[in-house]
């Protein structure tokens, strides 16, 4: 199969950098490459896969062992140093979403435990990633344990495996590249911070440029090993220039004035802890290979930092990764003078380094507003925004608002706060998250069965043994093996925590609109999406006011959507309660067909009250009869009619007044 060439790539220059980099210099950490759907991410990662120098193994090692420099602890050794090595192309290994941790870091090669009676490892896919590229797509959607498993192996360069009476460390140091679309749900901070790189990538709204893309797209579709030839100058030169920077980096030196001004920008960005010094470090270091000098300068600090700090200027879960290039401007300037003195120039000269081909991964662009790699501004040390007083851009709730009536108001958002859990009763069988029990794949163990229907997909072995064992005798055994049927194979019991469908109802109409509690009752909402953004759950966002029910938000991974749809959501008018059910039922209706193993769990914010008769409220809320549902209690006052604890009642719902979500939480920094 022959992959499309780097070098025909159009744009995109600071993911071509970021890549070049990892490329050069593993210890930078991988990229994460965040974009809408469509702009090629997927295309220039197997790219540059095709341009890596090839590698010398040693034969027969399943692990990829360097025959210069084997590995003494690969458990395919010890290798003979005198043995002649074979050459193969850098390996392209590519992780599915849905992989087990088996697959990933391997396991217990159980065939040969159970048939010959030895205990064997077999390797997982991040030793066939050894010295080469392991890519990961839609890494938002891999399950949590997985990517922290894979990004410490990243960060150690060597996997451990201690299970199932198997104990094995082998070397497994490759280029990791994840990309994700941020509308289906984003990373943890967490997870974000261990990704040495980030770039944000967008379709270019230049017409030019897109015609560009199409064009040379519909070329190589059309011929692809002609296409590719036409490239072949250009991809060779770019194969050259890794290796020569390769060759170089371990004479880059690392001048003590740009450590302290690495040091001086992550402060002035008030980034957690030290990843992110050493990894702009270490990216400097591979800029400066790159670009052909024997010195770390201030451009390669700048280069670095506007690829390394963006995502771990996070300082809520909500907020979007970016970077005020500006202030990364006043932090260098404040620690440098016009010209570098340890290594030259501040600035490049004009053609972008040593060789200012076309298409130069390194060449330093002016980019536009649109142009990749350029995310949303954030200023550091921004003010506070003041919980008694509207947001920017919202106006105080007595007053009106751009583009709302004279009965619409926009209340404001205080601190969100951590929140009680709220789970789905029962066991489910959903995808892995953190908010209700469920029988999973990757949960802890509590016991054993007989497989249901098909293959064992994961063999419980000391009960498979113990099921085998009494009958060995009769089965005339005679070698070391066991002598298995299919009714002894057990499988494991697992029981963990799944995700739900956390469906908010919030009664949004004039009853709710006073300003101070209508701020409430958004903070509440917050606090609670901010629970399940943690939880790993989709949620979907349904409003009622005036005359109807809105779907706001529908059910989706993206939990910053939602708080954003929170923010700006006006309060007014009628309060259409029945209306606000039908569509909660009619849309876990839908849900339903789309994901019938995820579990919902309904959240309706509302005081009870309603603008129509009490049957319509009763017959809609008969609609949601058997989902679990939780009823959050905004009434307040000395006078309370107590409507909010009647529909929990006909609901079967768990009844919360808005006053104990904070209370049986606790509170929770302000962002």
């Amino acid at each position: 199969m022959v992959a499309y060439p780097f070098s025909a790539v159009v744009g995109l220059d600071d993911l071509k950098l970021a890549l070049v980099l990892n490329a050069v210099s593993p210890r930078v950490g991988g990229v994460l490459v965040r974009g809408e759907k469509g702009t090629a991410k997927s295309t220039i990662v197997r790219a540059l896969a095709a341009q890596l120098p090839a590698v010398a193994v040693v034969p027969g090692c399943r692990f990829a062992c360097d025959p210069a420099a084997p590995d003494p602890e690969c458990p395919d050794g010890p290798h003979d140093p005198a043995a002649e090595g074979v050459r193969r192309p850098a390996a392209l290994v590519e992780l599915p979403v849905g992989a087990s941790e088996d697959r990933l870091a391997g396991s217990l090669d159980v065939e040969r435990a159970l048939t010959e009676g030895v205990k064997a490892f077999e390797p997982g896919l991040l030793a066939a990633a050894h010295r080469g590229v392991l890519y990961v797509d839609e890494v938002n959607l891999l399950h949590d344990h997985l990517v922290d498993l894979l990004l410490d192996a990243a960060a150690l360069g060597t996997c451990y495996v201690e299970r199932e009476s198997v104990s094995v460390r082998h070397a497994a140091r490759f280029l990791l590249v994840g990309t994700m679309n941020p509308e289906e749900g984003e990373l943890r901070p967490q997870l974000l911070d261990r990704f040495g790189l980030t770039v944000e990538v967008r379709a270019s709204r230049e017409p030019g440029e897109r015609a560009e893309v199409v064009r040379r797209r519909l070329a190589f579709d059309a011929d692809p090993r002609g296409f590719a030839a036409r490239w072949a100058e250009e991809e060779s030169a770019l194969a050259e220039r890794i290796a020569a920077a390769r060759a170089r980096l371990a004479d880059v030196r690392l001048p003590d004035a740009r450590l302290r001004q690495i040091a001086e920008v992550c402060a002035g960005f008030e980034v957690d802890g030290l990843r992110a010094d050493l990894v702009t470090a270490n990216a400097a270091i591979a800029h400066a290979a790159w670009r052909g000098r024997d010195a770390v300068t201030v451009e390669d600090v700048r280069a670095a930092a506007r690829l390394s700090l963006p995502h771990r200027r996070r300082r809520d879960p909500f907020d979007a990764p970016g970077l005020d290039e500006a202030l990364l401007d006043e932090l260098l300037d404040r620690t440098s003078g016009d010209d570098d003195p340890d290594g030259g120039p501040r600035d490049d000269p004009p053609g972008g380094g040593p060789n200012g081909d076309r298409g130069d991964p390194g060449r330093p662009q002016d980019a536009g507003p649109d142009q990749a790699g350029r995310g949303d501004s954030a200023t550091a040390g921004s003010p506070k925004p003041d919980p008694e007083k509207p947001e920017a851009g919202e106006p105080d709730a007595e007053a009106g608002s751009p583009g709302t009536t004279a009965q619409e108001q926009v209340a404001g958002v205080a601190a969100p706060y951590r929140v009680p859990l709220l789970a789905a009763p029962g066991v489910g069988a959903g995808a892995a998250g953190r908010r209700s029990r469920s029988r999973s794949t990757h949960g802890r163990g509590t016991g054993s069965r007989r497989p249901r229907n098909g293959p064992v997909r994961d063999l419980h072995i000391p009960a498979t043994v113990l099921a085998a064992a009494p009958h060995q005798h009769d089965r005339g055994r005679t070698g070391p093996g066991l002598v298995l049927k299919p009714d002894d194979l057990r499988e494991v019991v697992r029981e963990g925590r799944e995700g739900n469908l956390v469906l908010f109802v919030v009664d949004a109409s004039g009853s709710m609109a006073a300003r101070r509690r209508m701020t409430t009752v958004k903070t509440a909402v917050l606090s609670l999406l901010l629970d399940a953004y943690q939880r790993r759950d989709k949620i979907g966002l349904i409003t009622f006011r005036g005359t109807e029910a809105t779907v706001a938000l529908p059910p989706t991974s993206s939990v910053e959507a939602g708080a954003a749809r929170l923010r700006s959501l006006p309060t007014g008018g009628r309060t259409p309660l029945a209306a606000g059910l039908a569509r909660a039922a009619e849309v876990l209706r839908v849900e339903k067909l789309r994901d019938p193993a995820r579990r919902p769990l309904l959240v309706l914010v509302t005081d009870g009250r309603a603008t129509t008769k009490a049957n319509d409220v009763d017959r809609a809320a008969d609609l949601l009869k058997g989902t679990a549902t939780v009823v959050v209690d905004c009434e307040s006052g000395p006078v309370r009619l107590g409507l909010a604890v009647r529909l929990a009642t006909r609901l079967r719902a768990r009844l919360l007044p808005i006053e104990a979500l904070s209370q049986l939480g606790h509170p929770r920094k302000a962002s």
